[in-house]
C-alpha cells in the first residue's frame, strides 16, 4: 500500500513521493491500485480525474484525499483573462475549440427525456456557463439580450410545469451568449461594473470533475475536496447519468466530506449508464419514455444489475449546492446505498431550464437505500423517490423552504419515512402504495394520487430481482404518531386532477386525503368478496386499506375520518422554523394533553405487510425494524409522544433540529 502525493509544484515526470509529487490528480489516478492513497496538497486543480483502477474490497480501497488542513479545489472550468471590451459592460473572448476537446459545452444543448423549458418561445439552453468570482451567469438567446438582460427565471408549478408568474426584472443580472465557429468559440458576457481582466472569471470546459470513463471501477473513496464547475448533461432515468462526481456504474464508493457545487445539471451521480438506454424517447419518439424506463430495468438485470456488482455506496458529510437539476441523482446504480449527514441547498432554483427529474436527491429504484440525517432546504424539490421505492428508509432529515419536501412516485413499498421535519408549504406527496410514516412533523400539505396508467416493477425483498409489476392504487399506508400542523383554515381539500375514481388527487393539511379508504385489511377483503365475480375490474374500483393511529392534528389539520386515538386541537401551534449560522430551530406550541398522548415503539410486527409486494417492513439485512431513535439521536425504550423528538411536551417547545452532521 503506497501513499502518492500530488502538488501544484509537482511534475507528472516525478515519482509521486512526498519529496517529488506529481502535478495532476489524474496522473495519479492512472497509477494508483488497490490499497493505495492519493494525497493531494493545497491548490486549484483544473482537470477531469478519471480513475482507472478499482479497489478490491471495502478494506482494500483506493483513496483520494485532500491533505489534512489543506484547501484543495478541483474544477471543470478554466480561468479566462483575455477579455476585450465590446460595448459598455459587455466583453468578448474567443477560445480555440481544441480547449474543449470532444465536449464543447457552448455547442451542446441541454436535451433529453422529460426536459420542460418554462419560457415560450423555448430558449436555447447550453451546458456552458460563465462565473464571476464564483457567481453563475444566465445564458441569453442572442447578442441583443446582453445589453438589456431580462430575468428569464420564472415561478413554475413544480407539479405540472405550468408558468404561474414571471419575476420582476433585475437590472444587475449577469448574462452570457456564445457562438461556436469551426475553429473557435466566442463568448460575450455582461459584467456590469466588474473588469473581467482583473477579477476571477471562469468558464465551463469539462463534462465532469471526478468520474471514471469506464464501468466497474469499484471501491473508491473521495474525501475532503472542493469540487466545482462541471458541464454535466440532463440526467433522466432513461439515459446515461454522468455527474460532476460519481462511480459510473460500479460498487462501493465513498464520497465524504466534500464541498460540491455548480454542476450544470447533477452534482453526485449514482446512476445508470448508456447501454441500458440513452434518451431513446427523445431521439426516437416511437413509444413513451415510461416504456423505455421499464425496459431499462430489465435490460439492467441482463447486464449484471445486482448487489454483488452495483451500488452499496456511501455519500456522507458533504455540502452540495447550486446545481441546475440534482444534488444527488441515480437510477438503478443507487441500490443498497446510504446517504447521510449532507447539507443540500439551492438545487433547480436558477430556472434556466426545468424538467420532471429534479430534486436535492432524485433517485429511481432506491432499493434498500437509507437517506438519513440530511439538511435539505431551498430546493425546487427536496427528495424525490421515484419507481421501485422498496426497502427505502427516509429518516431523521430536516426539510424546509423547498417548493416541495418529499415526493414518492409510482412505488409499491414497503418504505419507511420516520422522525423527519417537513417544514415546507407542500410537505409530502405520494403517488405510491405501501409507505409507513412514523413520528414526523408535517407542517405543510399532504397529497395523494393513484396512478393506474403506469404499472411499475417491484422486487424480491432486498434484491434487484424483479418479482412483478403493478399499477399504483394509492393507500396501503401507515401513519402513526405524526404531528400535522394546518393553516388554520380547516380541511383545505383540493381535487387537483380529475373526476375519475382512481385518478382523483386530493391535497389536505392532515390525513383527510384517505377518507373513504377501508380502515383494515379485513374490511378491504370483505369489499373484494362483495364485488365478485370479476378480476382486474374489481380492484380498479376499490380503495386500498390504510392504517392510522395516534397522530396529532393542530391548527385546522384534519384527521382521517376513521383514525383511532387521534389528538385534534384547533388552536394555533405558533409553528416557526428558523435558520441561523447553520443551525435550524423549530418552535411549536403543543396543546394540553399532548404529553399524555403516547404510543409504543413501532416495529415490524406493528406495521404488517404491504399488499402488492407481500413483504414486511424490515431492515436491509432482513432483521426486524425498530423505530426507536428520534431526530436528535435519542433512543427510547418505552412509550413516546408523537413527532420527531421524544422530549416534546405540552406548551411551547424551542428545539434545535440541525446543527451539522453527526459524524
Amino acid at each position: 500500500m503506497t501513499v502518492f502525493h500530488v502538488a501544484i509544484t509537482g511534475s507528472d515526470l516525478s515519482d509521486g513521493s512526498e519529496a517529488q509529487p506529481w502535478r495532476t490528480i489524474n496522473h495519479a489516478a492512472q497509477r494508483a491500485t488497490a490499497g493505495d492513497t492519493v494525497l493531494v496538497h493545497a491548490g486549484v486543480y483544473r482537470e477531469w480525474v478519471k480513475p482507472l483502477n478499482s479497489g478490491l474490497s471495502d478494506a482494500r480501497r483506493i483513496t483520494y484525499a485532500a491533505a489534512e488542513g489543506e484547501q484543495v479545489v478541483v474544477k471543470g472550468s478554466e480561468q479566462i483573462t483575455d477579455w476585450t471590451r465590446e460595448e459598455g459592460s459587455v466583453w468578448r473572448t474567443s477560445i480555440p475549440n481544441a480547449v474543449f476537446g470532444d465536449w464543447n459545452p457552448y455547442a451542446l444543448e441541454l436535451v433529453g427525456d422529460w426536459v420542460v423549458r418554462p419560457v415560450a418561445p423555448a430558449p436555447r439552453t447550453h451546458l456552458g456557463d460563465v462565473y464571476l468570482n464564483g457567481r453563475s451567469f444566465y445564458e441569453v438567446t442572442d447578442k441583443a439580450g446582453l445589453a438589456a438582460p431580462e430575468r428569464r427565471d420564472t415561478i413554475v408549478d413544480d407539479r405540472t410545469g405550468q408558468i404561474v408568474a414571471i419575476e420582476d426584472p433585475d437590472a444587475t443580472r449577469y448574462v452570457w451568449y456564445a457562438e461556436v465557429g469551426e475553429h473557435e468559440t466566442t463568448i460575450w458576457a455582461n459584467f456590469h461594473e466588474a473588469d473581467p481582466t482583473a477579477e476571477l472569471v471562469e468558464i465551463n470546459v469539462r463534462r465532469s470533475v471526478f468520474y471514471p470513463t469506464r464501468n466497474h471501477v469499484d471501491y473508491i473513496t473521495v474525501r475532503g475536496f472542493e469540487l466545482a464547475h462541471a458541464a454535466t448533461p440532463w440526467a433522466p432515468p432513461t439515459a446515461d447519468q454522468p455527474g460532476l462526481i460519481g462511480p459510473n456504474w460500479a460498487k462501493g464508493w465513498i464520497i465524504e466530506g466534500n464541498h460540491i457545487h455548480d454542476a450544470k445539471c447533477s452534482a453526485i451521480s449514482l446512476g445508470k449508464e448508456a447501454t441500458t438506454g440513452d434518451n431513446y424517447f427523445t431521439h426516437r419518439l416511437d413509444k413513451p419514455g415510461y416504456q423505455y424506463q421499464l425496459e431499462a430495468v430489465f435490460t439492467a438485470r441482463q447486464h449484471g444489475w445486482a448487489k454483488e456488482r452495483i451500488g452499496s455506496h456511501v455519500v456522507r458529510n458533504n455540502v452540495i449546492h447550486d446545481c441546475g437539476q440534482n444534488g444527488i441523482v441515480g437510477h438503478l446504480g443507487c441500490v443498497f446505498s446510504r446517504i447521510h449527514d449532507n447539507e443540500i441547498y439551492r438545487v433547480a432554483t436558477k430556472r434556466e431550464f426545468y424538467g420532471h427529474e429534479i430534486g436535492g436527491i432524485k433517485l429511481h429504484a432506491a432499493i434498500d437505500v437509507e437517506i438519513a440525517h440530511n439538511h435539505i432546504h431551498g430546493c425546487a424539490l427536496g427528495v424525490w423517490s421515484d419507481w421501485q421505492t422498496q426497502g427505502t428508509r427516509i429518516t431523521r432529515n430536516v426539510f424546509h423552504d423547498n417548493s416541495r419536501d418529499l415526493y414518492v412516485e409510482v412505488s409499491h413499498g414497503p418504505y419507511v419515512v420516520d422522525h423527519n421535519v417537513f417544514g415546507s408549504k407542500a410537505a409530502i406527496e405520494t403517488m405510491s402504495d405501501g409507505g409507513a410514516y412514523v413520528g414526523n412533523l408535517v407542517a405543510g400539505t399532504l397529497l395523494l394520487h393513484p396512478v393506474m396508467e403506469r404499472p411499475t416493477p417491484y422486487h424480491v425483498p432486498h434484491s434487484t430481482e424483479v418479482a412483478g409489476y403493478a399499477s399504483i392504487y394509492g393507500g396501503d399506508d401507515r401513519w402513526i404518531g405524526n404531528i400535522f400542523v394546518g393553516n388554520g383554515a380547516g380541511a383545505d381539500t383540493q381535487d387537483a386532477y380529475g373526476d375519475d375514481a382512481w385518478a382523483t388527487t386530493l391535497i389536505t393539511y392532515g390525513t383527510g386525503v384517505y377518507d373513504g379508504h377501508p380502515a383494515s385489511f379485513e374490511e378491504y377483503l370483505d369489499a373484494v368478496h362483495a364485488a365478485m365475480p370479476g378480476d382486474v375490474d374489481i380492484f380498479f374500483s376499490l380503495k386500498n386499506p390504510v392504517y392510522l393511529r395516534d397522530n396529532v392534528y393542530l391548527n385546522g389539520a384534519q384527521p382521517y375520518e376513521r383514525e383511532s386515538n387521534a389528538l385534534v386541537d384547533a388552536a394555533s401551534a405558533d409553528l416557526a422554523i428558523t435558520e441561523s449560522d447553520g443551525a435550524v430551530t423549530v418552535t411549536i406550541t403543543l396543546p394540553d394533553g399532548f404529553a399524555e398522548h403516547r404510543f409504543p415503539v413501532v416495529t415490524t410486527a406493528a406495521l404488517g405487510r404491504v399488499r402488492m409486494v407481500d413483504a414486511d417492513f424490515e431492515n436491509p439485512d432482513g432483521s426486524p425494524l425498530v423505530l426507536d431513535v428520534d431526530l436528535s439521536g435519542v433512543e427510547r425504550a418505552g412509550d413516546s409522544v408523537a413527532g420527531p423528538l421524544f422530549d416534546l411536551t405540552s406548551g411551547t417547545n424551542t428545539v434545535t433540529v440541525w446543527s451539522g452532521p453527526e459524524a
